[in-house]
């Protein structure tokens, strides 16, 4: 008997999908990214400067920050202050990479993004959630920049989307949810531009093994979800001048 999604959705079928922009009012981008019932709130802003890696040689940077409130979950999670998590750490740099791939830096000057991902509500897929809501927030802010005059043009070159696939019963379900996630026996996170180049992969067996057949299916999947987000991304910047 093949897995039967709790919500009912398809295989292949993304959980309903929201962007809010300028969801708050003081950062540059601001977006509430909703991905079935995980909610981020995925913010820019934009500084002079740049890390001493890169002084005088007039590039850009893009960080990223990713935070879990208390009250995301079921039980309270605990503020991460002095500590953050090795989880926490690499779920950052991931948003992080996938955002920097979709920027020309030189186009971008001696200036800082940084882009925040808070988990308000988590249903899995918050890394996935906060690179793609995170993509809609940097074009709404560099949209500014290049309507105020700071910048001549945008410096994004492609979008970015993220999306989750994991192996149920062995076979190839998109975006899970809470309960498919604990129950995947391979848990996949898949990042890709709008060319559908890949920019990172994150997969794992939590029981067992899978073999290539069954990855190249993840991929597949994967690919077609990821379609579909970029072009929400597109229709919820269709008046963007950085698209």
């Amino acid at each position: 008997m093949s897995w039967q999604r709790p919500d009912s959705r398809q295989p292949n079928q993304l959980r309903p999908i929201s962007f809010q922009r300028e969801f708050t009012k003081f950062a540059t981008g601001s977006v509430l990214a909703r991905s079935g019932d995980t909610q981020v709130l995925c913010t820019v802003s934009i500084q002079p400067g740049v890390p001493k890696f890169l002084q005088f040689t007039g590039q850009g940077w893009l960080t990223a920050e990713y935070r879990m409130l208390p009250g995301a979950t079921p039980q309270r999670q605990e503020r991460e202050l002095m500590k953050l998590s090795g989880r926490t750490q690499e779920i950052q740099r991931l948003i992080g990479r996938s955002l920097r791939s979709c920027l020309d830096m030189n186009l971008l000057g001696e200036r800082t993004i940084i882009v925040d991902a808070d988990v308000l509500q988590a249903d899995a897929g918050t890394r996935t959630t906060s690179i793609t809501g995170g993509f809609v927030a940097l074009a709404d802010a560099l949209d500014k920049l290049v309507k105020n005059g700071e910048l001549e043009q945008s410096p994004i070159v492609s979008q970015v989307a993220a999306v989750s696939v994991g192996l149920l019963e062995g076979e190839p379900f998109l975006d899970l949810n809470y309960p498919e996630d604990v129950a995947a026996e391979v848990d996949f996170n898949v990042v890709m531009k709008e060319n559908l180049s890949i920019i990172e992969m994150q997969g794992t067996a939590e029981q067992g093994s899978f073999s290539r057949t069954q990855l190249n299916q993840i991929l597949d999947v994967a690919e077609k979800g990821i379609k579909e987000l970029l072009e929400f991304q597109r229709q919820a910047l269709r008046n963007s001048a950085t698209l």
